[in-house]
């Protein structure tokens, strides 16, 4: 499957991946605390400056970024259209934060990495019967989807642009479809293959 980690190392490339979820999971949750747009504002500024620190990494992350302005828009629109424009600004806020805070994790940590990281932190669960292992490989894979979904997207829009000169937009939707069934097939078929069970 495709992946959006770059491997143009960053300064937060060195990071375990462990370290990079953490903080995550802590500003995440920071930001879905405040409610100013001022401090929101702040936050959404920060999450852009370590954005841009990642320097030729970003290119990997700028379909992403696309389709956050894109989703950004929509919401603000929307609570435009319901007389909430400050609720609005307060959901994009926080919502762009989060988002760009994860691209930067999703660039910058191999799925393995991540997938160790969980299997790691679910082992206690073990000692009530869990299957901490397949839990993990499930988050794992979930994540490497939602990876795939965007590096398919990208190459089926260049493959459009290239032929028609402009973007595929909806016409993408049939073939985008097509082969992430088909993805998800054969994943499947490795993995009844290798598990057994």
């Amino acid at each position: 499957m495709g992946s959006l980690y770059s491997e143009h190392r960053t300064w937060l490339h060195g990071i375990g991946a462990g370290w990079k979820l953490a903080a995550l999971l802590v500003l995440g949750t920071g930001i879905f605390w405040l409610s100013s747009p001022a401090w929101l504002g702040i936050a959404f500024g920060l999450a852009c400056l370590l954005y841009l620190s990642l320097g030729r990494s970003m290119a990997h992350g700028l379909r992403l970024i696309r389709a956050l302005l894109i989703a950004s828009a929509l919401v603000l629109g929307f609570h435009a259209l319901f007389g909430e424009p400050l609720v609005g600004v307060v959901s994009v806020l926080r919502m762009a934060s989060a988002t760009v805070l994860g691209i930067a994790l999703t660039l910058t940590t191999r799925s393995a990495a991540l997938q160790a990281v969980l299997e790691r932190v679910l082992q206690p669960l073990q000692h009530v019967g869990l299957r901490t292992e397949r839990f993990a490989l499930g988050m794992a894979l979930m994540l490497r989807f939602i990876e795939h979904f965007f590096v398919v997207w990208s190459r089926l829009d260049d493959a459009h642009r290239l032929r028609t000169g402009k973007p595929g937009g909806f016409r993408l939707l049939a073939p985008l479809t097509i082969q992430m069934l088909q993805t998800a097939r054969r994943v499947a078929d490795t993995l009844d293959l290798r598990l057994g069970d």
